[in-house]
């Protein structure tokens, strides 16, 4: 019988490991703060950067200073609030159909499924992991923003082959990727990846993730959080938007820096690893 995740990486097979991540590295300044915050106190063990976006130059003075930081590459194919935009790294005429009237990639993961040619969303992601890569940061693996990737099997295609060819894993849902168990084992490390749901009220906030956490079985689970700080900036981007806006981010914070949810996951016996750690058994 072939060894699970936990078992390659030195666990019993009734482990429950669980990456800490937070999406969204260099979306704002306020993501940002929040996000640096974290990851200097390991309240999260993993996060992902948004390169297309203006603040990735922060991104990339925070990393040189810590290689030790677990930072993959959140390919990037929407710009999803309304007033705070950020276009394709090639520019619109290198990539048409990557763009909204505006020259800014679309609002929505479903447009971009609807107009986006293969050939520009392949060469639009080499440019995002190659400026990270230029930039001196170590990518441990490749994540979708909004799961865009996993909503086209032409698109799933072009994100295992970019795993392949930049030798990372990637990230895969069960639910959304058909024969998943024919990908490569890079593309298979993780088995269920979730987040707080709209539905949850700030007043169940830490209650919600500590129910969701509390059934899982064993095997290797993403918690993803989104963090920021409910300022001036993330207010503005997000004033239409409140669904992972400004005061879902802070309230993010609020949970993985608090004592009492770092106990509960002690508790739990849950094993917390990086993307790095799971690269090991790919």
């Amino acid at each position: 019988m072939t060894a699970t995740v936990s078992e390659r990486l030195g666990h019993p097979p009734d482990a429950r490991l669980l990456v800490v991540h937070a999406d969204d590295f260099g979306m704002s300044h306020s993501v940002n703060r929040a996000t640096i915050q974290a990851l200097e106190h390991r309240w999260v063990t993993s996060s992902s950067i948004m390169v297309p976006c203006p603040w990735f130059p922060e991104v990339v003075t925070f990393a040189r200073s810590h290689p030790e930081a677990c930072l993959g590459i959140h390919l990037t194919l929407n710009s999803e609030w309304t007033t705070f935009r950020w276009g394709p790294l090639l520019g619109r005429d290198a990539v048409p159909s990557l763009v909204d009237a505006d020259g800014y990639l679309p609002l929505l993961e479903t447009q971009v499924v609807e107009r986006a040619g293969v050939a520009d969303v392949e060469a639009e992601l080499r440019a995002q992991i190659e400026t990270a890569n230029r930039a001196g940061i170590a990518s441990t693996h490749l994540d979708t923003h909004m799961l865009t990737l996993l909503r086209s099997p032409a698109f799933l295609s072009t994100y295992v082959e970019l795993g392949r060819r930049y030798a990372l894993p990637i990230l895969t849902l069960p639910e959304l990727t058909p024969a998943r168990d024919e990908l490569p084992p890079m593309c298979r490390l993780v088995d269920s990846v979730f987040e707080a749901d709209p539905g949850l009220s700030a007043g169940s906030w830490r209650d919600g993730y500590e129910r969701m956490l509390a059934k899982l079985p064993p095997g290797v689970h993403q918690l993803t959080v989104h963090l920021g700080f409910d300022d001036d900036e993330m207010r503005a981007a997000s004033f239409d938007h409140p669904n992972w806006g400004a005061a879902w981010r802070r309230r993010d914070l609020d949970l993985v820096s608090s004592e009492t949810f770092r106990r509960f996951l002690a508790n739990e016996g849950f094993v917390l690893v990086s993307w790095r750690d799971l690269a090991r058994a790919a």
